[in-house]
């Protein structure tokens, strides 16, 4: 058995709450000989995204978030950069916050991984999530999306995984290096996060949500800027300020 193989088993066994014991969220793994870190959400309850505190500034860090989840009594387990953001660290697509759309959905052709077609939209509803191309979301949904049961949103590009399929532009010898992280979800609706912790190209980075966390649809959600918080594993990245942040947060007893 792979090394990924036992800490891919430690985290499903831990975070369903079978017979095999409690495991961390977070995860050190390793496919192809390289290193990701991979954190599960339990339920789509458990997420949260922050882009802007009460007094509409942005958070842009996880010490920001964990200070006012702490006055409230709940605790961030784990947490990351949530999508790619204008020099303002405002959102470039869409991006919907507690039922609130702050920015419109961006289909329009540009430069950059965003408009590496199709990107895509990751959402939590009350009791539902899913990660699909940005048509689709907007075939799925209508405009009014908080209307429609969609809670969070979030837009990025280009989606990793289609349909079980890797993005059509992505190339196995790839030159294009960079410290990735996304997101994707399995048919049974698990909630995956992966982090690089080296850098890796698409190819590659598409390949842990396929061929290792079986997720049929994945989304890239930012490179350069990937960060990533876990209590469990004691790290907190920081360095430049981000846009939205995606967080799975408890409340503490």
């Amino acid at each position: 058995m792979r090394d990924f193989d036992i800490l891919y088993l430690s985290i499903i066994c831990g975070l369903a709450l079978t017979a095999c014991g409690k495991a961390k969220a977070c995860a050190t793994v390793t496919f192809d000989g390289l290193p990701f870190t991979v954190c599960e959400a339990t339920a789509p309850s458990e997420i949260k995204f922050f882009l802007k505190n009460q007094t509409g500034e942005i958070y842009g860090s996880f010490d920001a978030v964990k200070a006012t989840l702490k006055a409230s009594d709940q605790r961030l387990v784990f947490a990351m950069n949530g999508g790619m953001y204008h020099e303002s660290r405002n959102p470039v697509g869409l991006y919907v916050e507690n039922g609130v759309q702050a920015s419109k959905l961006n289909r329009n052709q540009g430069p950059g991984n965003f408009h590496l077609l199709p990107n895509g939209v990751f959402w939590i509803g009350q009791d539902s999530s899913g990660v699909m191309t940005a048509d689709d979301f907007a075939n799925t949904f209508a405009e009014d999306f908080g209307a429609n049961g969609v809670k969070y949103a979030t837009q990025s590009g280009p989606m990793l995984v289609i349909e079980t399929k890797l993005h059509p532009a992505f190339r196995e010898d790839s030159k294009s290096l960079r410290i990735r992280n996304g997101v994707g979800q399995t048919s049974q609706g698990q909630i995956f996060f992966v982090k690089s912790e080296l850098p890796v190209n698409f190819h590659t980075f598409a390949r842990v949500f396929r061929d290792e966390l079986k997720t049929p649809n994945a989304l890239f959600l930012d490179g350069t800027v990937s960060k990533l918080y876990s209590d469990d594993l004691g790290r907190n990245d920081t360095g430049q300020d981000m846009g939205p942040i995606i967080g799975v947060i408890e409340v503490v007893p």
